[in-house]
């Protein structure tokens, strides 16, 4: 794990969003996936990835490292960050495959989703951007589909914004304040705002709540890579 310095300031456990002296948490994608939990599955280390020729559906690596794919098969085990983080501004760049899916779980348990969109018109919580939907007695509900349609076709790097702000709990641990999405921004297009989550989405790793979790990337569900993972700490009201 790599930490950004600026002006020659850390600031590690929190900061205010107005803070010009912030510095931001890279997380690694090395050979060694040396920032995130032991078990990686097939998730390897690339210098970038493109769209296998004659196979659109797949992706294939390029020699080199700081880009992690989730292996020839595009379906292995979720990388789970081990930086535990609370309200963090997040941002990552994804690639995907034709047709492939994937998502981005803040603190393992609250989705950001990741889609092969391109094109779509009939927008749903469960294309690109979209804050996935919860799941209780085999209904799904809370699902917020993106603002408006920012995909770039597959095969090209696509970038993320996240803000996010963690639920809170007072000293009993009963939590007072639900997780909130004040803003999602891809490829620089606004996609979510201010979107409350009364608890963890579909597929989530974890089905309680707390002050603090990992980054979770989803693996098992087609091929997709990722690379410029950094996040910052923040408070929010």
């Amino acid at each position: 794990m790599k930490i950004v310095w600026f002006m020659g300031i850390t600031l590690l456990m929190a900061c205010s969003p107005s803070s010009q002296q912030r510095d931001w948490i890279e997380l690694e994608m090395d050979p060694g996936f040396s920032d995130w939990q032991t078990e990686v599955g097939d998730w390897q280390s690339a210098g970038d990835v493109k769209l296998m020729p004659g196979d659109s559906t797949h992706l294939a690596p390029v020699t080199g490292t700081g880009v992690g794919w989730n292996g020839p098969s595009g379906r292995t085990v979720h990388l789970f960050s081990d930086f535990m983080h609370s309200s963090c501004e997040l941002e990552v760049e994804f690639k995907v495959a034709k047709n492939s899916n994937s998502g981005i779980y803040l603190m393992g348990r609250y989705e950001v989703q990741v889609l092969d969109s391109y094109g779509e018109k009939d927008l749903r919580h469960a294309d690109v951007g979209g804050i996935y939907q919860r799941w209780q007695d085999g209904k799904g509900f809370e699902g917020h589909p993106p603002m408006v349609n920012a995909s770039l076709p597959p095969g090209q790097w696509q970038t993320f914004y996240i803000r996010f702000c963690a639920p809170k709990f007072n000293e009993q641990g009963e939590k007072i304040k639900d997780a909130e999405f004040p803003e999602v921004r891809l490829n620089g297009q606004l996609v979510q705002q201010n979107v409350k989550i009364t608890g963890p989405t579909r597929s989530a790793a974890f089905e309680n709540e707390e002050p603090l979790g990992p980054l979770m990337l989803q693996g098992d569900h087609g091929p997709v890579a990722y690379r410029n993972i950094r996040l910052r700490p923040v408070e929010c009201n």
